[in-house]
């Protein structure tokens, strides 16, 4: 992972250029980000909540009354195990929580084999800089995900949604509708980029958080992103995407907005979206977005830019930060 040095080439070509090396400001039609709190839960009441944070901290917030849980499916807050992997939108400068995930894990990948007949198991290739996953579909969950997923056929994309218990990862929901092509065939942009100042519009979804803490050597926010030189990466399958992206290097900064409730924020590219680049697919959050992941977001960024990590996707609008 070289972010460090793309970090150090975007402040050298800041100041040769004669450019702020910081983010641009918000605009004033855009809202701040959440307040966003992940880590283990260490203790739940129905009314205080109690997180052991990434470095080694604690952070208690008090539960909201209208505040609601995820665990594989809708809980009480006050119901979710101690030592859970949690994820906490929070209100009032991180001290109230008012949405709570909890072993929330995404699984994104291409098909290599399927096995069973009622519980299928899935073994998927993440990707060149992200291991290999396996993933249980449940039989009470098989049939959506089969509605979504037509084709569990090796060399198809698989995008699903579910928890992780006991370190195994089970699916709960299709993340979105499969494309229709294999992994290895996909479609050239519509449009190339052209360089416009308004930025680019497409889909954003959110990535485990293993998957960035493995790809980014500790960063928990951020951004992955397609369209990245693959000497850059050493990523081999980068520079691939049907939404007609720039060339970016590691380290650049990107301004995102939801395009769904004008949450922004600025980020850096922390990974190769490599993987997220074969989907030519749309959000339909508050309207339609245009073909194309654009981003992948830490699941930490995607919250606090407003996102739902049960949906999977927000529309987004892109541009350098």
């Amino acid at each position: 992972m070289q972010y460090g040095a793309g970090e150090r080439r975007r402040k050298l070509a800041a100041a040769v250029l004669g450019r702020d090396p910081s983010p641009a400001p918000r605009a004033p039609e855009e809202v701040e980000p959440y307040d966003v709190v992940s880590g283990h839960l260490l203790d739940v009441s129905p009314h205080l909540i109690v997180v052991e944070t990434e470095d080694g901290g604690q952070r208690r917030l008090v539960i909201a009354p209208w505040a609601t849980a995820w665990r594989g499916g809708a809980v009480a807050p006050a119901d979710l195990p101690v030592g859970a992997r949690v994820i906490v939108r929070a209100l009032r400068s991180g001290t109230v929580a008012e949405r709570i995930w909890a072993d929330i894990t995404r699984i994104t990948g291409v098909i290599r084999e399927v096995r069973g007949r009622r519980d299928l198991t899935i073994e998927l290739d993440c990707g060149p800089h992200r291991r290999e996953r396996s993933i249980v579909v449940p039989y009470r969950s098989s049939g959506r995900i089969r509605v979504r997923h037509p084709k569990l056929e090796p060399g198809y994309l698989f995008d699903s949604i579910g928890l992780l218990d006991q370190g195994t990862s089970f699916a709960h929901l299709p993340a979105t509708s499969q494309p229709p092509y294999r992994a290895a065939a996909v479609p050239p942009p519509q449009v190339p980029y052209g360089g416009s100042e308004a930025g680019i519009s497409g889909t954003a979804v959110w990535a485990d958080f293993m998957d960035f803490t493995g790809s980014a050597a500790g960063v928990t926010g951020g951004v992955a992103y397609p369209m990245i030189e693959r000497e850059d990466t050493g990523c081999g399958d980068a520079g691939v995407s049907c939404a007609g992206l720039p060339y970016l290097a590691l380290g650049s900064l990107l301004h995102v907005r939801n395009v769904c409730d004008g949450r922004a924020d600025t980020l850096p590219i922390v990974a190769c979206g490599c993987l997220a680049g074969r989907f030519c697919d749309r959000c339909l959050e508050c309207g339609t977005s245009p073909r194309g992941r654009i981003i992948e977001l830490a699941a930490s960024s995607y919250v606090a830019l407003g996102g739902d990590l049960t949906k999977g996707c927000f529309n987004a609008r892109v541009g350098l930060g």
